[in-house]
């Protein structure tokens, strides 16, 4: 397992890297270029820039999230062969600066939805949290003022660009099922899939964040069925997968480590998190400690050793504590001890396999 460690950027991110760097086991950054507008081609100035800032610090590039999909092309529109072809150029310039894995998603308007970015749990900490009602009873807009004046950081997802024009895209989405969205991922899939073969690159979807309709927006990376669907569409080793267990696990239906045994050789990286979801449909994310929330992080790392994962992983969102001003999601401390809880038991698993290997050879002796 490669653990790393999502940052965004000099400027846009309140954790310099230097204190990233004091965490153990963290080999690279997770990046992106957050102000270069979705479907726009990334310059290669710019792309290199952030990996002679990472090599700065020892860390790698590998992995980028995310690389926008232009609404244009989840529509179908004919304008998508334009925004298609920067998408190309795109992976082809960070093939150059050695990207191995680009993290994406296919969600219609929103890339993540929540009503409340620092809701207090009992401890005092804050985080995250998503209220089924709220989401029921507020019209888009009113929800996009609300989450938007709480946060003083560019929020992935959420630029300024995209919620300008929030009414319009609504508009367009009227009448667009979930069929038409599965026809535009595949015609999507058909076109980069290629491309990033030949560029060494796996391309690695993110499940939808909440896993079901928010606003009557379709909604397709959702459960187990769905992802057999996803990776049948395009089926070959570069389509795989940004398997999140915190969007997974806001169902409390869908079996995360079932999912990661079925789809093992298709898990290009690995988002570990974990929430406490409730009966209404609520759910607040919560320290990675699988006492904390519905997730069962011991049983995922568990699935993630057993299948022998050497790919990518992070600590996804944590809370807020200590007093920490930081992006919402996205302290350092949290994160931090989230790493350190999964290393923990990474380490006990491995010291486990080790010690039944040596009581086999004993045992054949």
């Amino acid at each position: 397992m490669k653990m790393t460690f999502r940052w965004f950027g000099e400027g846009n991110d309140l954790i310099p890297l230097e204190h990233v760097k004091q965490i153990p086991g963290v080999e690279g950054i997770v990046w992106a270029l957050h102000d270069i507008p979705a479907g726009e081609e990334w310059p290669l100035d710019r792309i290199m820039e952030v990996k002679e800032l990472a090599n700065q610090h020892g860390f790698h590039i590998d992995v980028v999230e995310s690389v926008n999909v232009h609404e244009d092309i989840k529509l179908g529109l004919p304008t998508r062969d334009r925004y298609i072809a920067n998408y190309k150029r795109t992976i082809e310039k960070l093939a150059q600066a050695g990207v191995k894995v680009i993290c994406y998603n296919f969600m219609p308007v929103f890339d993540w939805t929540r009503t409340d970015l620092f809701k207090e749990l009992e401890d005092g900490s804050t985080a995250l949290f998503f209220e089924n009602a709220k989401i029921k009873d507020l019209e888009p807009m009113e929800l996009v003022k609300e989450i938007a004046g709480n946060s003083t950081l560019t929020m992935p997802g959420w630029e300024p660009d995209r919620l300008q024009s929030l009414s319009r895209l609504f508009e367009q989405y009227k009448g667009v099922t979930e069929e038409d969205l599965w026809a535009n991922l595949q015609f999507f899939l058909e076109e980069i899939i290629p491309v990033a073969e030949e560029n060494n690159i796996k391309m690695a979807i993110h499940p939808d964040d909440p896993p079901f309709s928010v606003f009557g927006l379709p909604r397709i990376i959702i459960n187990k069925e769905n992802i057999q669907r996803f990776l049948k569409l395009v089926d070959r080793p570069a389509n795989g997968l940004t398997l999140c267990s915190g969007s997974l696990g806001a169902n409390p239906t869908n079996n995360v480590a079932e999912m990661i045994r079925e789809f093992a050789d298709r898990i290009h990286f690995a988002h570990i998190r974990n929430v406490n979801t409730y009966e209404n449909g609520d759910f607040i994310e919560t320290s990675h400690r699988s006492s904390d929330g519905t997730v069962d992080i011991l049983g995922i790392m568990k699935a993630y050793h057993e299948i022998g994962f050497t790919g990518y992983a992070r600590p996804d969102h944590g809370r807020h504590i200590w007093g920490e001003k930081c992006r919402p999601g996205y302290g350092l401390y949290d994160r931090g001890l989230g790493i350190m809880y999964l290393w923990g038991i990474w380490d006990l698993l491995e010291r486990t396999k080790k010690e039944e290997a040596l009581c086999y050879q004993s045992m054949k002796i």
